[in-house]
């Protein structure tokens, strides 16, 4: 494999490790209202992701980073073309920071429902416009013959797109109220799995319908088409276990099934990076827009030494961080609160 194929194929892993952890915690930030009907239930809920939620958030910095590093004729079409979008993201992950740090310093009820609704905007908004700009990879957008993205934020809106955007959403949800069952107890858990119920089977549709779409976009061929059976076969072991309330299982079924999906997108995308709807011949490549092999071989070496222990780092957390909370967990003062 040739440097520049092996650092597509590190980009789709951490924008595949991105939505596997932070689709989870995004899902939990979106249903916190709903999972938890009471201010001690709500801060259960948000505790579930408390250690983990920061840590999650450095997958998609590094994910950009690599494109900037290993691609940069990608980086600077993609990310120009999707400035507005990628700007409201920003706003949503800020929103959605201050919302955990913030949500706790004042007991006042309006304070306490102000950034409890900025964490749900902020969770259901990052899925969906990052899902809608990496589906436009490969729906392509108008790109010229100088790289450039010459058309305006409705180009954007594609229908390919929107559908992998809420393909995303609600993966994200599932993943969230499965990961929710896993780490509670009581009427929280049981309120978890309801959900995870329902949602369930509107993520395998979309799942289903995402990965017959990405096949008919797709130019790689047979075998890569045939990827979306994991996502969809990971998706319909996790049915039976949110049914047999088996929440290890679930939760893992999830995990894999919004992996899969985007991991799908990338194996159909190679071998271009960002498709043009102008002419196949202003496609932007792996080859076309790789950097030079000398800045290929330093960011090798250092990947190489540095990720293992950030695999290290995330695991032991979820080690350390394995017990099932509890409504008790929850501080004193909090249930005192009138419901926000």
């Amino acid at each position: 494999m040739s440097l520049p194929n092996l650092w597509f194929a590190v980009i789709a892993v951490f924008w595949t490790g991105y939505f596997v952890l932070e689709g989870f915690d995004l899902g939990v930030g979106a249903l916190h209202r709903w999972l938890g009907r009471s201010p001690e239930e709500r801060r259960v809920v948000v505790n579930t992701i408390g250690p983990f939620w920061d840590g999650n958030e450095v997958w998609l910095i590094v994910g950009g980073a690599a494109i900037f590093a290993a691609f940069p004729s990608w980086y600077a079409t993609w990310f120009s073309a999707g400035y507005l979008a990628l700007l409201l993201v920003l706003l949503a992950l800020i929103g959605r920071g201050l919302s955990f740090e913030w949500r706790g310093k004042l007991t006042q009820p309006r304070w306490r429902s102000t950034w409890s609704w900025a964490l749900t905007a902020g969770s259901l908004l990052i899925p969906l416009l990052l899902g809608v700009a990496l589906g436009d990879l490969l729906a392509g957008l108008p790109i010229d013959g100088t790289e450039e993205f010459v058309g305006s934020f409705v180009d954007l809106l594609t229908p390919f797109g929107l559908m992998f955007g809420v393909t995303l959403l609600a993966l994200s949800l599932l993943h969230g109220s499965t990961f929710v069952a896993l780490r509670t107890t009581g009427a929280v858990r049981d309120r978890a799995h309801r959900y995870a119920g329902v949602l369930v089977w509107f993520g395998l549709a979309l799942a289903i319908g995402s990965a017959a779409w990405t096949a008919a976009l797709s130019q790689s061929g047979s075998w890569a088409m045939a990827a979306g059976i994991i996502p969809t076969a990971a998706l319909i072991v996790a049915a039976a276990a949110v049914r047999g309330r088996r929440d290890g299982w679930a939760f893992t079924g999830t995990g894999i099934g919004i992996g899969g999906v985007v991991a799908t997108l990338f194996v159909n995308l190679q071998p271009a990076v960002m498709t043009s709807s102008l002419d196949p011949a202003y496609t932007l490549t792996i080859s076309g827009t790789a950097s030079g092999s000398y800045a290929l071989q330093v960011m090798t070496i250092v990947a190489l030494v540095l990720f293992p222990f950030v695999l290290l780092y995330q695991g032991w957390g979820f080690y350390v961080f394995r017990a099932r909370l509890r409504s008790a967990d929850a501080p004193a003062s909090v249930s005192a609160q009138p419901a926000d």
